[in-house]
C-alpha cells in the first residue's frame, strides 16, 4: 500500500467546512465574519506520550482529544485538524482502528480533517487544531485577578494514577486499574464547557502538564499568585486512599494528562458558574483563589502548606 492509497482509504473524508480540504498541497479556509482563528498544535510520540503497545481506538481518540482540549481552554469552536502520521510501517488493520478512533471524537465535535502528512518512522502523532471564537472572546492565561475564584473540572489524578501502576510505581487493583484508565487512555475534551465560560471567565487553561503546573502558567502569565485547600482538590474515590502518600499527592497535583479545565472567575460571578454543571453535566470544583504576589501556595486543612519536590511534567528535565 503506498503512501497516496493510505491516506485514500484511512483519511480522507469530506470536508464541507472547508474550501478545499484533503487532496491538494493546502487546503482552503473560510472563516466566519467577525471570527478570530484559534491554532495550536500537540505531538504524541511513542515511549514518552504513549505505550508502544497502546490500543489504536484509543490512540485515535486520545491523539485529537489533547488537540481539543487546548480549544476548549481557549472558548474555541473546534473546526478543522491537520494530522501528521510516521510509523514504522503500514499496518492496515493498525490504521483502521486508529483512524476509527480519530473520526469518532472528530465526529462528536464537528471537526474536519483537512490534510496532513504521513512518513515512514517511529511512530509519533502530531496534529494542528484550528478552531474559531468572536473577535476579543477568547479565554486566555493572562487575566487572572486577585480576588477571583480557582476553579476545576471533573476530577484530578487517576490518569496519573492509571499510569503510574503501569508503570510499577503502584499497583492497583484490577478493579481500581479499570476505574482510572479511562482517564489516561480515553481523556474527554472540556469543548463545551470552553464555550460556556466565554464572557465568564478571566482566564483558562487545560491541565495537562499537572494541576501546580499548569495554574502556574496563568499566574506567571497573569503575575498573580494563589492559594489551593488540598482538601477541596475533586478527588476520585479510587484515588482518595493513596492521598496519605508522597506519589498520591503527586497524581493529584502535578501527576498531569487529566485534560481538564483550569479557570478563574471572579467571585461576584460564582453563582454563573454554579449553574453550569447541571446544563453541562459536568462537575466543577471551586480549589481556592487568586491573590496578590506570584506562585501557588497549597494548604492543608490546618492551614500549613504542603510542599511539592515538583510541580509538573516536562520534557526536558
Amino acid at each position: 500500500m503506498s503512501e497516496f492509497d493510505l491516506i485514500r482509504r484511512y483519511f480522507t473524508r469530506a470536508a464541507p467546512g472547508a474550501v478545499l480540504g484533503v487532496g491538494d498541497d493546502a487546503a482552503l479556509l473560510r472563516i466566519g465574519n467577525g471570527m478570530e482563528l484559534a491554532v495550536s498544535t500537540d505531538m504524541l510520540v511513542s515511549g514518552t506520550h504513549f505505550l508502544p503497545d497502546a490500543d489504536p481506538f484509543l490512540l485515535g481518540h486520545k491523539t485529537l482529544a489533547v488537540n481539543l482540549s487546548d480549544m476548549a481552554a481557549m472558548g474555541a469552536q473546534p473546526r478543522w485538524a491537520l494530522l501528521s502520521l510516521a510509523m514504522p510501517q503500514a499496518d492496515e488493520a493498525w490504521l483502521q482502528q486508529f483512524s476509527d478512533g480519530f473520526f469518532t471524537l472528530a465526529a462528536q465535535h464537528g471537526v474536519e480533517l483537512i490534510g496532513g502528512d504521513t512518513t515512514r518512522g517511529p511512530l509519533n502523532l502530531c496534529v494542528t487544531i484550528m478552531g474559531e471564537v468572536p473577535q476579543g472572546a477568547a479565554l486566555r492565561r493572562d487575566g487572572a485577578q486577585a480576588g477571583d475564584d480557582v476553579w476545576v473540572s471533573g476530577s484530578l489524578g487517576d490518569a496519573a494514577l492509571a499510569l503510574a501502576h503501569l508503570q510499577g510505581k503502584f499497583q492497583l487493583s484490577a478493579a481500581d486499574f479499570s476505574s482510572c484508565a479511562p482517564a489516561l487512555h480515553q481523556p474527554q475534551p472540556r469543548v463545551a464547557l470552553g464555550l460556556a465560560l466565554r464572557g465568564v471567565a478571566h482566564s483558562a487553561i487545560d491541565v495537562s502538564d499537572g494541576l501546580l503546573a499548569d495554574l502556574g502558567h496563568i499566574l506567571e502569565c497573569s503575575k498573580a499568585g494563589a492559594e489551593i485547600l488540598f482538601t477541596a482538590l475533586p478527588i476520585s474515590r479510587t484515588l482518595q486512599p493513596y492521598l496519605a502518600q508522597p506519589l498520591g499527592k503527586h497524581c493529584a497535583l502535578a501527576g498531569g494528562d487529566d485534560y481538564e479545565l483550569c479557570f478563574t472567575v471572579p467571585a461576584s460571578r460564582r453563582a454563573e458558574v454554579e449553574k453550569i454543571p447541571v446544563k453541562l453535566g459536568l462537575p466543577l470544583t471551586r480549589i481556592g483563589s487568586i491573590v496578590a504576589g506570584s506562585g501557588c501556595a497549597v494548604r492543608a486543612a490546618d492551614g500549613s502548606v504542603i510542599n511539592m519536590g515538583e510541580s509538573g511534567y516536562d520534557h526536558f528535565r
